[in-house]
Protein backbone atom coordinates (compact mmCIF):
# COMPACT_ATOMS: atom_id res chain seq x y z
CA UNK A 1 0.00 0.00 0.00
CA UNK A 2 1.39 3.83 -0.60
CA UNK A 3 2.68 5.01 2.60
CA UNK A 4 1.07 8.19 4.00
CA UNK A 5 4.09 9.98 5.57
CA UNK A 6 3.45 13.32 7.89
CA UNK A 7 5.93 15.85 8.62
CA UNK A 8 5.92 17.56 11.82
CA UNK A 9 7.97 20.39 12.52
CA UNK A 10 7.43 24.43 13.93
CA UNK A 11 8.35 27.14 11.09
CA UNK A 12 12.06 26.89 9.61
CA UNK A 13 12.19 23.51 10.47
CA UNK A 14 13.25 22.32 6.98
CA UNK A 15 9.82 19.93 6.14
CA UNK A 16 9.44 22.22 2.91
CA UNK A 17 12.77 21.37 2.20
CA UNK A 18 12.93 17.50 3.19
CA UNK A 19 9.62 16.86 1.68
CA UNK A 20 10.91 17.96 -2.31
CA UNK A 21 13.88 15.74 -1.26
CA UNK A 22 11.51 12.89 -0.60
CA UNK A 23 9.54 13.58 -3.37
CA UNK A 24 13.35 13.12 -5.85
CA UNK A 25 14.07 10.12 -3.28
CA UNK A 26 11.05 7.83 -3.18
CA UNK A 27 8.85 9.62 -6.10
CA UNK A 28 6.22 10.64 -3.01
CA UNK A 29 3.55 13.88 -3.78
CA UNK A 30 4.13 16.85 -0.98
CA UNK A 31 0.35 18.24 -0.33
CA UNK A 32 1.66 21.69 1.29
CA UNK A 33 -1.46 23.03 3.19
CA UNK A 34 -0.57 26.00 2.05
CA UNK A 35 -0.09 25.15 -1.62
CA UNK A 36 -3.58 23.25 -1.59
CA UNK A 37 -5.19 25.83 -0.75
CA UNK A 38 -3.99 28.03 -3.35
CA UNK A 39 -4.18 25.86 -6.12
CA UNK A 40 -8.18 25.17 -4.60
CA UNK A 41 -9.13 28.93 -4.59
CA UNK A 42 -6.99 29.29 -7.93
CA UNK A 43 -9.13 26.35 -9.61
CA UNK A 44 -12.26 27.87 -8.47
CA UNK A 45 -13.46 24.16 -6.40
CA UNK A 46 -16.19 24.14 -3.98
CA UNK A 47 -13.76 24.10 -1.37
CA UNK A 48 -11.45 26.61 -2.90
CA UNK A 49 -14.69 29.08 -3.05
CA UNK A 50 -15.29 28.67 0.62
CA UNK A 51 -11.54 29.51 1.44
CA UNK A 52 -11.47 32.30 -0.49
CA UNK A 53 -14.53 34.19 0.86
CA UNK A 54 -12.90 33.82 4.22
CA UNK A 55 -9.52 34.62 2.96
CA UNK A 56 -10.81 37.77 1.26
CA UNK A 57 -12.92 38.63 4.75
CA UNK A 58 -9.22 38.20 6.38
CA UNK A 59 -10.74 35.45 8.58
CA UNK A 60 -8.39 32.39 9.22
CA UNK A 61 -9.69 29.20 7.20
CA UNK A 62 -11.60 26.77 9.36
CA UNK A 63 -10.47 22.99 9.75
CA UNK A 64 -13.52 21.89 7.78
CA UNK A 65 -12.42 23.74 5.42
CA UNK A 66 -8.63 23.08 4.88
CA UNK A 67 -10.20 19.46 5.52
CA UNK A 68 -12.42 19.82 2.40
CA UNK A 69 -9.57 21.17 0.57
CA UNK A 70 -7.68 18.05 1.62
CA UNK A 71 -10.54 15.60 0.48
CA UNK A 72 -10.15 16.92 -2.87
CA UNK A 73 -6.95 16.80 -3.43
CA UNK A 74 -6.64 12.82 -1.81
CA UNK A 75 -9.36 11.86 -4.55
CA UNK A 76 -6.74 11.99 -7.71
CA UNK A 77 -4.51 10.41 -5.36
CA UNK A 78 -5.44 6.92 -3.72
CA UNK A 79 -2.68 4.36 -5.10
CA UNK A 80 -0.46 7.56 -4.46
CA UNK A 81 2.39 7.58 -1.60
CA UNK A 82 2.31 11.12 0.35
CA UNK A 83 4.01 13.66 2.62
CA UNK A 84 1.63 15.85 4.44
CA UNK A 85 3.28 19.24 4.88
CA UNK A 86 1.44 21.43 7.39
CA UNK A 87 -1.19 19.78 7.69
CA UNK A 88 -2.72 18.16 10.47
CA UNK A 89 -2.26 20.76 12.69
CA UNK A 90 -4.19 19.63 15.53
CA UNK A 91 -5.46 16.59 17.30
CA UNK A 92 -9.18 17.13 15.59
CA UNK A 93 -7.38 17.33 12.04
CA UNK A 94 -5.23 14.74 12.88
CA UNK A 95 -9.32 12.55 13.21
CA UNK A 96 -10.55 13.94 10.14
CA UNK A 97 -7.57 12.62 8.26
CA UNK A 98 -8.17 9.22 9.62
CA UNK A 99 -11.36 9.48 8.34
CA UNK A 100 -10.44 10.83 4.67
CA UNK A 101 -7.69 7.63 4.36
CA UNK A 102 -10.34 5.17 5.92
CA UNK A 103 -12.37 5.94 2.86
CA UNK A 104 -9.60 5.07 0.88
CA UNK A 105 -8.92 2.00 2.75
CA UNK A 106 -5.52 3.99 4.14
CA UNK A 107 -4.14 4.95 7.01
CA UNK A 108 -1.02 6.82 8.44
CA UNK A 109 2.01 5.48 7.89
CA UNK A 110 4.54 7.52 9.74
CA UNK A 111 4.54 10.82 11.48
CA UNK A 112 8.21 12.15 11.96
CA UNK A 113 8.99 15.12 14.07
CA UNK A 114 11.46 17.21 12.84
CA UNK A 115 12.78 18.02 16.71
CA UNK A 116 14.54 22.03 17.13
CA UNK A 117 16.51 23.68 20.15
CA UNK A 118 14.17 27.28 20.35
CA UNK A 119 16.64 29.47 20.63
CA UNK A 120 18.94 28.09 17.51
CA UNK A 121 15.94 28.13 15.61
CA UNK A 122 15.23 31.90 16.71
CA UNK A 123 18.39 32.82 15.13
CA UNK A 124 18.27 30.42 11.91
CA UNK A 125 15.10 32.28 11.11
CA UNK A 126 15.71 35.22 12.00
CA UNK A 127 18.91 35.67 10.14
CA UNK A 128 17.84 34.90 7.06
CA UNK A 129 17.34 36.72 3.90
CA UNK A 130 17.06 36.27 -0.39
CA UNK A 131 18.40 38.43 -2.74
CA UNK A 132 16.02 40.30 -4.08
CA UNK A 133 16.21 39.64 -7.93
CA UNK A 134 16.68 35.74 -8.38
CA UNK A 135 15.38 35.12 -4.99
CA UNK A 136 18.84 33.48 -3.99
CA UNK A 137 18.82 32.45 -0.03
CA UNK A 138 21.37 34.15 2.51
CA UNK A 139 22.06 34.19 6.43
CA UNK A 140 23.44 36.65 8.78
CA UNK A 141 25.61 33.99 10.08
CA UNK A 142 25.46 30.52 8.02
CA UNK A 143 25.57 31.63 4.69
CA UNK A 144 26.97 34.93 3.52
CA UNK A 145 27.59 36.22 -0.12
CA UNK A 146 31.17 36.22 -1.28
CA UNK A 147 31.25 39.70 -1.91
CA UNK A 148 29.37 41.56 0.29
CA UNK A 149 26.04 43.21 -0.64
CA UNK A 150 26.18 41.37 -4.21
CA UNK A 151 24.30 38.14 -4.80
CA UNK A 152 26.47 35.16 -5.72
CA UNK A 153 24.01 33.77 -8.64
CA UNK A 154 22.99 36.84 -10.14
CA UNK A 155 25.13 39.55 -9.13
CA UNK A 156 22.26 41.90 -7.92
CA UNK A 157 22.65 44.10 -5.39
CA UNK A 158 18.93 44.65 -3.70
CA UNK A 159 18.39 41.63 -0.54
CA UNK A 160 14.99 41.50 1.76
CA UNK A 161 13.88 39.99 4.71
CA UNK A 162 10.24 38.78 5.40
CA UNK A 163 8.40 40.81 7.62
CA UNK A 164 7.59 37.52 9.71
CA UNK A 165 11.48 36.57 10.63
CA UNK A 166 11.95 39.00 13.20
CA UNK A 167 13.01 37.36 16.32
CA UNK A 168 9.68 38.15 18.67
CA UNK A 169 7.89 36.89 15.75
CA UNK A 170 9.26 33.75 15.53
CA UNK A 171 9.40 33.15 19.22
CA UNK A 172 5.77 33.66 19.39
CA UNK A 173 5.35 31.76 16.45
CA UNK A 174 7.43 28.63 18.28
CA UNK A 175 5.25 29.00 21.03
CA UNK A 176 1.93 29.11 19.31
CA UNK A 177 3.42 25.66 17.27
CA UNK A 178 4.54 23.78 20.48
CA UNK A 179 1.18 24.96 21.98
CA UNK A 180 -0.85 23.61 18.80
CA UNK A 181 1.22 20.14 18.45
CA UNK A 182 2.40 19.17 21.23
CA UNK A 183 -1.40 17.03 21.93
CA UNK A 184 -0.52 15.83 18.15
CA UNK A 185 2.65 14.72 18.95
CA UNK A 186 1.54 12.57 21.91
CA UNK A 187 -1.59 11.80 19.35
CA UNK A 188 0.95 9.84 17.32
CA UNK A 189 3.11 8.49 19.85
CA UNK A 190 0.14 6.51 21.50
CA UNK A 191 -0.30 4.69 18.30
CA UNK A 192 3.12 3.89 17.84
CA UNK A 193 3.22 5.89 14.37
CA UNK A 194 5.28 8.90 15.67
CA UNK A 195 9.51 9.12 14.54
CA UNK A 196 11.47 11.77 16.32
CA UNK A 197 14.78 13.20 13.80
CA UNK A 198 16.80 15.99 15.28
CA UNK A 199 16.38 18.65 12.91
CA UNK A 200 19.65 21.08 13.79
CA UNK A 201 22.06 19.35 12.00
CA UNK A 202 23.14 19.85 8.12
CA UNK A 203 20.41 19.17 5.48
CA UNK A 204 22.14 15.92 4.37
CA UNK A 205 22.04 14.25 7.71
CA UNK A 206 18.57 14.93 8.03
CA UNK A 207 17.99 13.82 4.93
CA UNK A 208 19.31 10.29 5.66
CA UNK A 209 17.10 9.68 8.29
CA UNK A 210 14.20 10.53 6.78
CA UNK A 211 15.40 8.11 3.71
CA UNK A 212 16.21 5.45 6.23
CA UNK A 213 12.61 5.88 7.97
CA UNK A 214 10.86 5.85 4.38
CA UNK A 215 12.99 3.36 2.98
CA UNK A 216 11.76 1.05 6.11
CA UNK A 217 8.11 1.80 6.21
CA UNK A 218 7.35 1.93 2.10
CA UNK A 219 8.68 -1.44 0.94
Amino acid sequence: MAPVLILLGPPGAGKGTQARMLEEDFGLIQLSTGDMLRAAVQAGSPAGLAAKAVMEAGGLVSDDIVTAVLAERLAGLKDKGIILDGYPRTTPQAEALDGLLAAQGRSVTAAVSLEVDDAAMVQRISGRYTCAGCGEGYHDTFKVPAQAGTCDKCGGTAFKRRADDKAETVRDRLEAYHAQTAPLIAFYQARGQLQRIDAMGPIAQIRDALSRIVGAVAR
